[in-house]
């Protein structure tokens, strides 16, 4: 399904009855839509499963300059508003789940619970003196220069995934090691759409947050981080600590052994759908 967001072209995937309650699903950063295609079939019997390209990702629109999170926000606002035309339970992966917290406290009347994914809901200034440097910053930088290369050269897309199985993860091991192979593919495909231009605002630090981690959420709401130990976890042990003081509401999870990309992780997925799907029955009691 095509839809416009002002002059921005957004694809939105729809899976599922018209009057099931729906659920919006946010990919991250570099991603897409098809990040969560191992949920839809265990979604589908009972939801409207919504998946959004945000703008530059995917088979949305570029808009170079327009790639602040507000900008994503408006696309997940969108989305629920022409697409939904209901509260959404919102599921959102590092960027994605920041924006699905941004909307939840900012347009509450569009969302009736959250889950948020390793999501960076306090955001550091990675340029700051003596600031502790995520192993994702690395990867970016090298992303930011590698990607319009493998563009401009039509690299086939079994090429690419072959380069990414081979490729050392940001927590350790290679991803092909690491990640499920759907996890594998689908970050190749993302790779050949994404505008990596869409990093320029993490890389340099002006990335301008969404939500403040100072007001409450007003929706029911889960966040799931990735273990700490680990140097691209996104989720603090102390995001967790002050989001459950400002609301003691919301559940949080920190998984073991996981590192950012915990859904598509070898060993992380299942534990994470658990956190889900226990979620989402919470909501329809």
């Amino acid at each position: 399904m095509r839809i416009q967001n002002g002059d921005v072209g957004l694809n939105v995937v729809v899976d599922g009855a018209d009057d099931a309650p729906p659920i919006l699903l946010l990919h991250g950063i570099l991603g897409s839509s098809q990040t969560w295609d191992w949920m839809v079939p265990r979604l589908v019997d009972n939801y409207r499963v919504l998946r959004l390209d945000f703008r530059g990702h995917g088979k949305s629109d570029r808009a170079p300059g327009a790639y602040q999170v507000v900008n994503y926000l408006s696309d997940a606002a969108a989305a629920c508003e022409q697409v939904a035309g209901t509260p959404c339970i919102v599921i959102g992966h590092s960027l994605g789940g920041m924006t699905a917290a941004g909307i939840a406290q900012t347009r509450p009347e569009l969302v009736c619970g959250v889950v948020l994914e390793d999501a960076p809901i306090s955001v550091p200034d990675p340029t700051a003196e003596g600031a502790e440097r995520n192993s994702l910053m690395d990867t970016f930088a090298l992303l930011r220069q590698m990607i319009p290369q493998m563009q401009a050269a039509a690299m086939a897309f079994d090429d690419v995934k072959a380069i990414l199985a081979a490729s050392p993860s940001s927590s350790g091991g290679l991803l092909g090691q690491v990640l499920h192979d759907d996890g594998v593919a689908t970050m190749a495909a993302s790779m050949l759409d994404v505008d990596a231009s869409v990093l320029d605002v993490v890389l340099d630090g002006s990335m301008t947050p969404v939500f403040d981690p100072g007001r409450p959420l007003p929706t029911p709401a889960v966040a799931v981080a990735a273990d700490p130990a680990l140097p691209d976890a996104v989720t603090q042990p102390a995001d967790l600590a002050r989001l459950a003081i400002v609301n003691p509401h919301v559940a949080t999870h920190t998984l073991e052994g996981a590192n950012h990309l915990i859904h598509d992780t070898i060993g992380q997925r299942e534990p994470f759908w658990t956190i889900v799907i226990d979620f989402l029955d919470s909501l329809s009691d």
